[in-house]
């Protein structure tokens, strides 16, 4: 049988996202909007795209919850951008109530999906998402680390002038400023970025990387990032639908893994069929786990001020 992805939010980052995953042949493609029109002309102007672009794409636009019955994935993408000036924190209630709205929806009429959660602030809603649903923390996933760790990345190829589909980056903690970069487990072609990059570049390239979102939104000026946003989440659900096993780093539910308990912060998993199989705990320095436990310290506060 055919899967079926449902991409919720005909954004900038939704709609790459169900670009993406057409391009990629993931399944038929469903992207879902509240607003009249929009998801439906996205769709087809997508579809229009099968020809130049040598793809078999199938994908449907409908401002009805109901057409994602029977999604295997929700990438749910919905939800206010930030704006310069904006921390990621600053939309907490509002797009949890957007997330919480959405979360009703997939619990009713795809109750068997797993849920990768982009809307921000990601680590906060992806819990309120996974409570919300009810479902097993094996299905309610978040995209944070697959994304900051595409930027380090990008940064650490632009630094050594290598191809960037040689470097494994490591980026744990939560999607935001307190991020953890791990260079030691940072390598290209398997050989440690702290033997190929001196300390004071290292720490450089980690700063921009824990700024990467807001150095785009800066530039923009009306908007944020979204190619990065939406390949990332893709690459995770091209690991679930294809039952691949990539370890990725993503913002999962922890009950005691790396001392930490009933909070949603990134960390590597093992992606297959079933959503979340494994949580990978690395050997962290006490400063690396101090700056983990720091940074997923910020997201509970946050859940509090949602009733948690």
């Amino acid at each position: 049988m055919q899967n079926k992805v449902s991409v919720i939010g005909a954004g900038n980052v939704g709609a790459s996202c169900a670009l993406f995953a057409a391009q990629q042949g993931l399944g038929d493609i469903v992207l879902t909007d509240i607003v009249e029109g929009l998801p439906q002309g996205k769709a087809l102007d997508m579809l229009q795209c099968g020809s130049p672009l040598d793809t078999d794409i199938s994908i449907t636009g409908t401002n009805d919850y109901k057409d994602i019955e029977g999604s295997d994935v929700v990438i749910v993408t919905a939800g206010l951008a930030r704006k310069p000036g904006m921390d990621r924190l600053d939309l907490l209630k509002k797009n949890a109530e957007i997330c919480g709205g959405i979360a009703e929806a997939i619990k009713t009429h795809a109750p068997d999906a797993v849920v990768i959660v982009v809307s921000n602030p990601i680590d906060v809603m992806v819990y309120h998402t996974f409570k919300v649903t009810g479902f097993p923390k094996e299905r309610v996933i978040g995209q944070a680390g697959v994304l900051d760790s595409s930027r380090c990345a990008a940064f650490i190829a632009m630094e050594l002038g290598v191809a960037v589909t040689d470097i494994q980056a490591m980026v744990l903690g939560g999607h935001g400023d307190t991020m953890v970069p791990l260079p030691r487990y940072t390598t290209v072609s398997g050989v440690p970025i702290t033997e190929l990059i001196p300390k004071d570049r290292i720490d450089a390239i980690s700063e921009r990387t824990q700024k990467g979102g807001g150095e785009i939104v800066n530039l923009l000026k009306t908007g944020s990032a979204y190619y990065a946003p939406a390949a990332s989440s893709v690459k995770m659900a091209a690991s679930i639908l294809n039952d691949t096993h990539h370890v990725l780093p993503c913002s999962a539910y922890l009950e005691g893994e790396y001392g930490l308990n009933d909070v949603y912060v990134g960390v590597p998993c093992q992606l297959g069929r079933k959503g979340l199989e494994k949580i990978i705990e690395l050997d962290l320095t006490e400063d690396e786990k101090n700056k983990l436990h720091s940074s997923a310290g910020v997201y509970k506060e946050s859940l509090k001020d949602l009733g948690y």
